[in-house]
């Protein structure tokens, strides 16, 4: 199980056979409906199959696009939207800026690893090759700043050394495995074992595709660490151009924040701080006034010289605590209240409040009509709205239900 992408991870076109071409179904990684295509056996290929925690290899079979790489035993299985002849030449073309990426941060974990268990005896139980970021389990409950800042420096130093990193091959029954750091082949394993050496440094048992040098790998930044499970640490970091990349959209996020604020990098966060601190009196002002208004609001209602049986009311600005004081301060034992708050456009609250028969009865009726979901109990039913034009629709359902239940007024004589 030594494909062309193993012996030479640098190869980015490659001429090839195929063997073999089969319908099937791709199931897409952010879930969703299948995707119908089929499966490609080549001779060998330089599309690396996903494996000892490195993502898998996108290119293209011709002008057909790879859509995933998998390992089956001996073979690498490429799916294609395609089919292909089976016995036909065709010309393999990788996506080397996926695969350099993925060299960097493998061959990165490797450094990381062997260099944190030389100097602070923490072995590496997993790691995980992310899309912005990587992060290496670590079989200790803690690591502190000191320690990370420390490993950063050393992993520095070897890529500044220039070390080199080679790939070897061995018989699977080799004694010189059992002297190699490993966590063990997979069941289905076949073939020689294949060997990366970082020199002086580490050698480890490995299937992924690894730079030919350490000052290929440019840089390595440690962001630092979380708790991880059952009493371990994840180690996050960054390798390479994921570096220069993270320092160019922090650069630009600066430049950002230097024109809004102001003021210099160095008082950007204290700025912040101020601003945070203004908000929070803004908002503490605010809910005062909405609480004023609440109580103002439901005076005059009640100071009307004829008792109305629903009352009705929108405002933008507002929140649960602002519909709640009104329903409150009106009282809900003889009056039907509506209340909403939020843009008319988007989504909001909504309160429901008065005679509890009616309430049980007209709550889930309201939500539905308003597109949301809410909860009651008793006098109140609240919750959320999507569809706040249709407030209208609402009223004119409380005032039929309004006129239904009041008694007929008897003719006069």
């Amino acid at each position: 199980m030594v494909f062309r992408c193993q012996r030479d991870s640098w190869a980015r076109q490659f001429a090839t056979r195929v063997v073999s071409c089969r319908a099937a179904e791709l199931r897409p990684e952010g879930g969703g409906e299948p995707v119908r295509g089929f499966q490609v056996v080549l001779e060998d290929t330089i599309l690396f199959p996903e494996g000892g925690g490195q993502p898998d290899d996108r290119g293209l079979i011709g002008d057909v696009p790879v859509l995933r790489v998998t390992r089956r035993g001996p073979e690498a299985v490429h799916f294609v939207p395609a089919a292909l002849e089976p016995g036909a030449e065709v010309l393999l073309s990788l996506d080397w800026e996926r695969r350099f990426d993925h060299m960097q941060q493998h061959s990165g974990q490797h450094l990381i690893t062997a260099i944190a268990e030389q100097m602070f005896g923490f072995k590496t139980t997993s790691w995980e090759l992310g899309r912005q970021r990587s992060l290496i389990e670590l079989d200790t409950p803690s690591m502190t700043a000191e320690q990370v800042k420390a490993l950063e420096m050393s992993v520095n130093e070897k890529i500044r050394d220039r070390v080199p990193v080679t790939v070897r091959e061995l018989a699977a029954d080799d004694p010189e495995v059992e002297r190699v750091r490993s966590r063990g082949l997979p069941d289905d394993h076949v073939g020689p074992v294949r060997v990366v050496d970082i020199e002086g440094i580490d050698s480890n048992m490995c299937c992924g595709t690894h730079v030919s040098n350490l000052s290929d790998l440019q840089v390595i930044k440690l962001l630092g660490v979380e708790k991880g499970k059952k009493n371990k640490t994840n180690l996050i970091f960054l390798v390479g151009n994921r570096v220069l990349k993270s320092v160019e959209q922090s650069h630009s996020t600066e430049k950002a924040l230097t024109s809004l604020l102001k003021n210099g990098p160095g008082e950007h966060v204290e700025a912040v701080r101020k601003l945070q601190s203004s908000v929070k009196l803004l908002q503490k002002n605010n809910l005062n006034l909405l609480r004023d208004i609440a109580v103002l609001i439901a005076r005059d209602f009640k100071s009307k010289p004829a008792p109305r049986q629903l009352f009705v009311l929108h405002r933008k600005e507002g929140d649960s605590e602002f519909m709640n004081i009104i329903a409150n301060e009106i009282g809900t034992e003889e009056t039907l209240l509506f209340l909403t708050v939020g843009d008319e456009k988007e989504a909001g609250l909504f309160l429901l409040a008065g005679p509890v028969e009616a309430v049980e009865n007209l709550g889930p009726r309201v939500a539905e009509l308003l597109g949301g979901k809410g909860a009651g109990k008793r006098d109140r039913f609240q919750g959320k709205a999507t569809k706040m034009s249709r407030r209208g629709e609402v009223q004119a359902l409380l005032q039929e239900f309004i006129s239904h239940r009041s008694p007929e007024v008897p003719d006069r004589p």
